[in-house]
């Protein structure tokens, strides 16, 4: 038995209190649905700037009357001291776990708009750590990112060596790592950073600029829209489905001390390029009786972009117990059949 199977059994058995920011966001609302599910107490903060009531309500559809009656939400910005201060706390008692996954998301929107997110990632994760820290937190996660990795053009990539930031999101993923290594320092509270790798799955919003390749892809596919490829295709990934980034996250917050206040790659330790991801969505949606017969069209590569990435997870598997239970296929699998119940037309 896996580390993680055996870990949801003893959660089951022994209900514990988690806080979830960014819970109606795409990875927060999978955390929620999986605690849930585990009968755990679960707390959500999220301020709808790029979370959906609609996840909550999907989450809402997929447990049971008993289980959603131990959700509590609250509907706050980690930019407010006091919500977060109030968010770590449940019945008078601080929470036992936070997954900080609260943040504006995507390289191009940092471009665009740095200051936003330098507010959301660095000022509100720095509110969440310490609202957490005075409140005596077990254990604190957060969602870090590959971006982190930078101009660093060794592959695969290892928690140990950086690069250069090359967008304002990266610089603010790089500052939430440094923050982490000085509250441990400083005031002994350590927080587990996870370095996610093109995480992709259900609930994951196609719409928009600033929209994830696997899901505007889908939604392209299956409106029968033309679907553009930045660059020659060649640029490849490390494409995580969203169980495995969930495992993460429940084996870092109940790991050993000596494991807490680490970095982890999330990924499957693989490389995929866009055009072999394009081929990859195109079958599986033949599997389920969906025909996408254009070709794809190319253009400009996109500003901040790193050409290759991939993780060596064995950092996260000798002191987590992390063990990927998808590949990039078997996610995309899995998932195709909610993609083509949400984003078909008709």
């Amino acid at each position: 038995m896996s580390r993680y199977e055996t870990l949801r059994g003893e959660l089951a058995a022994a209900p514990r209190t988690w806080l979830v920011t960014g819970c109606a966001g795409f990875i927060g609302s999978n955390l929620l649905e999986t605690l849930l599910r585990l009968d755990q107490r679960v707390v959500g903060l999220d301020n709808f700037a790029t979370g959906f009531q609609a996840n909550l309500d999907e989450v809402r559809s997929l447990v049971s009357a008993e289980q959603w009656a131990r959700f509590t939400f609250i509907e706050g910005d980690i930019c407010d001291p006091a919500t977060c201060r109030a968010a770590v706390i449940l019945d008078g008692k601080p929470v036992n776990h936070v997954l900080h996954q609260a943040a504006l998301g995507s390289v191009p929107r940092s471009i665009a708009d740095p200051i936003a997110s330098n507010a959301a990632n660095i000022g509100g994760q720095l509110n969440m750590l310490v609202a957490a820290k005075d409140a005596g937190v077990t254990s604190f996660v957060y969602a870090a990112s590959s971006s982190t990795y930078g101009d660093h053009p060794a592959l695969p990539k290892v928690e140990e060596r950086i690069g250069k930031p090359l967008s304002p999101y990266a610089v603010t993923k790089v500052v939430n790592e440094m923050y982490a290594d000085v509250f441990a320092r400083t005031y002994g509270f350590k927080a587990t950073g996870l370095r996610y790798f093109n995480v992709f799955g259900k609930r994951q919003n196609p719409n928009g600029a600033y929209a994830a390749v696997i899901p505007k892809w889908a939604g392209a596919m299956l409106t029968d829209e033309t679907l553009f490829i930045n660059g020659d295709g060649e640029t490849s990934r490390d494409f995580c489905y969203i169980a495995n980034a969930v495992q993460a996250n429940l084996l870092a917050a109940t790991a050993d001390d000596a494991a807490q206040g680490e970095v982890y790659n999330v990924a499957v330790s693989g490389r995929t390029t866009l055009n072999q991801l394009f081929e990859y969505l195109r079958a599986a949606l033949a599997e389920q009786g969906v025909s996408y017969a254009q070709a794809p069209t190319y253009r400009d590569f996109r500003p901040g972009d790193v050409r290759h990435s991939q993780a060596d997870i064995g950092k996260a598997s000798r002191l987590l117990g992390y063990a990927p239970s998808h590949t990039i296929v078997e996610g995309i699998s899995e998932a195709m059949p909610w993609y083509i119940e949400h984003f078909r037309r008709g």
